[in-house]
């Protein structure tokens, strides 16, 4: 890698670790991003630090780790979990604004974005709603870039999962890619290369 590479750091659970993919190191939506940097010739190089099972409270624990290493742009991918074991909201957001205020103490020139979840029909709309709630309000008030629904188009798909309905399989992953992608591009083509 050159010295003027910079670096893309995926930050979330087992959804970013491509748990349950035969190769995740080709395969989940992260490696997938970087074959399309490598296409078009970016310096950017991807780190992958999905850890399965991590839950906001595990990333708010995990973040002071990723932060000893400098990086450029920060992709936050986490709540699945939380949602899943019915944490509360009220935690969650709490987590997610205390991460995002530590990427800015220590890495104030990171562009930090948030990828938002939903959780299944059978959880009831009350959950639901304040569960998905929290990721556009962190959006808002921190002033983060934003992708709604990592898993639009993907969740709830059952030829697009694998057999637990929960993780995407490789065609998913493919989908997850792209849409993270219509974020992630006109960052990367746009950043001042010469800024740290």
């Amino acid at each position: 890698m050159n010295a003027q590479s910079h670096t893309l750091v995926f930050f979330g659970d087992s959804l970013t670790a491509g748990y349950g993919l035969e190769s995740p190191d080709s395969e989940s939506y992260p490696a997938l991003i970087q074959d399309k940097i490598t296409q078009e010739k970016l310096p950017w190089r991807v780190v992958n630090a999905g850890l399965s099972g991590d839950t906001t409270s595990g990333g708010l624990t995990r973040i002071n780790w990723i932060l000893r290493q400098p990086f450029d742009i920060i992709f936050i991918e986490l709540g699945a979990n939380d949602g899943l074991r019915g944490i509360a909201t009220e935690v969650m957001a709490s987590n997610l604004h205390t991460i995002i205020a530590r990427i800015r103490t220590q890495q104030p020139h990171a562009i930090i974005l948030l990828a938002g979840m939903q959780m299944p029909m059978n959880y009831g709309e009350p959950y639901r709603k304040a569960y998905s709630d929290v990721f556009s309000s962190v959006a808002r008030t921190e002033k983060v870039y934003f992708e709604p629904f990592l898993l639009e188009g993907v969740g709830g798909v059952p030829e697009l999962n694998q057999a637990d309905g929960i993780h995407p399989n490789v065609d998913g992953a493919k989908l997850v890619a792209e849409g993270v992608w219509k974020l992630v591009h006109p960052i990367l083509i746009n950043y001042d290369l010469t800024q740290k």
